[in-house]
């Protein structure tokens, strides 16, 4: 059974989650062209390696990040957004 930690919760099995693509900062909206919008909306990071990705806890409702090594499908650690410095990744 693969497990994943929940920040909230500890440690839970995966089928308890969803998985909510891959973590990417927004562009701001007053400043960004046409082009980096559609770069944001449309364009994924498809090669392996280690991603920061967004799951949903489902029991509890809780929205985290989790920093994963697509290549090898293992999870490296997992926090609440607000848990970075002003809401980025470290």
């Amino acid at each position: 059974m693969k497990l994943l930690n929940c920040p909230i919760n500890g440690v839970r099995p995966l089928q308890e989650f969803l998985f909510g693509g891959e973590f990417r900062p927004m562009p701001d909206p007053a400043a960004a062209s046409k082009t980096q919008w559609a770069d944001y909306v449309f364009n994924r990071a498809g090669e392996p390696g280690i991603r920061t990705e967004w799951w949903y806890h489902i029991a509890s409702g809780t929205w985290f990040l989790a920093e994963r090594d697509n290549m090898k499908d293992i999870f490296i650690r997992t926090y609440l957004y607000t848990d970075t410095a002003a809401g980025k990744p470290t």
